[in-house]
């Protein structure tokens, strides 16, 4: 069995086809006695509803996943490279194409018959926050395989002090021979200003990417409370349903019961009379053969007289 083709078409359901499906397919695996794949199969876990509608946009639109995909390697290059410039370049193409994401998740899962809500959607947003920020979430985004909730991206890996220092020279470059120069070189003192500039600006960044990371926290947390909240309200609707229902077997039991009793307390009073009948019958019989008798006393008496 080819296990990439059913990862694939199993993905490319909704959630609540998924389990039938990998069952399905891990049954025939089986019965193939392909042992290999009947566990790579039943590995395969069924992704939840945000996670599922996070997929659709890089199942369905390549070519917005493909510019989605290249915007994270820019931010995450940026951030490397303490680019303050590209970072306020790429923060701004980042929510635009966020939102854009999200509005394609909503109407993809509508086309597939399964319409999300917005608690839903505020987790798909943090889906691909995350999916910018970490490339082990990117790469299986990209083939539209994600399976887990990932944890809210809050920021960017931070840059190691000696990535830092490697990246930024102490002593200003020679120029070139022959080359123009524009004008004097940066000072000590101007290349820790624009450093610290540098620095300020990925702090900023940084500091607003944590909290729109919070602020999906608790949208995600919200939705979550949400769910509780629903499934405890289902919980009670069926307990009071159940309770009504055996309230009503109860009364219909208790009907029955008193209807038995009527019914035996009639049996009873029949049973009295009938019996009160049969022995007057009894006693009508007994007088009757009473009477046989003594006629036929009777009439063998006559029968000897007459001889």
């Amino acid at each position: 069995m080819d296990v990439e083709r059913v990862t694939g078409e199993l993905y490319a359901l909704r959630p609540s086809e998924f389990t039938a499906a990998r069952d399905a397919y891990v049954a025939e695996a089986r019965r193939a006695k392909d042992k290999a794949a009947a566990r790579a199969i039943a590995a395969l876990r069924r992704p939840p509803l945000a996670v599922w509608a996070a997929n659709l946009p890089a199942r369905e639109r390549p070519e917005e996943a493909a510019r989605f995909l290249a915007l994270g390697e820019a931010l995450r290059e940026a951030h490397r490279t303490l680019d303050g410039e590209r970072l306020r370049e790429a923060g701004r193409q980042r929510h635009r194409l966020v939102a854009a994401l999200v509005r394609t998740a909503a109407a993809l899962a509508e086309e597939a018959g399964h319409p999300v809500s917005d608690p839903v959607l505020g987790e798909v947003e943090q889906i691909l926050h995350a999916v910018l920020a970490r490339p082990e979430v990117a790469g299986p985004w990209a083939k539209g395989r994600l399976t887990t909730l990932p944890e809210t991206a809050v920021g960017f890996p931070a840059v190691p002090p000696e990535t830092l220092a490697a990246r930024t020279p102490t002593v200003p470059p020679e120029p070139r021979a022959g080359a123009r120069r524009k004008g004097p070189a940066p000072t000590r003192d101007e290349q820790g200003k624009g450093e610290k500039a540098a620095k300020a600006e990925t702090a900023k960044a940084e500091e607003a990417e944590r909290a729109r990371a919070a602020a999906g926290e608790a949208r995600t947390v919200l939705a979550r409370r949400e769910r509780e909240r629903d499934a405890a309200r289902e919980t009670e609707t069926a307990a009071r349903t159940a309770a009504e229902e055996a309230a009503e077997r109860l009364r219909r039991a208790e009907r029955e019961r008193e209807e038995a009793a009527e019914a035996a307390a009639v049996a009873e009073r029949t049973a009295g009379e009938t019996g009160a009948a049969l022995r007057t019958a009894e006693q009508a019989l007994d007088g009757a053969r009473d009477a046989v008798a003594r006629a036929e006393k009777e009439v063998r008496r006559h029968g000897r007289a007459e001889r």
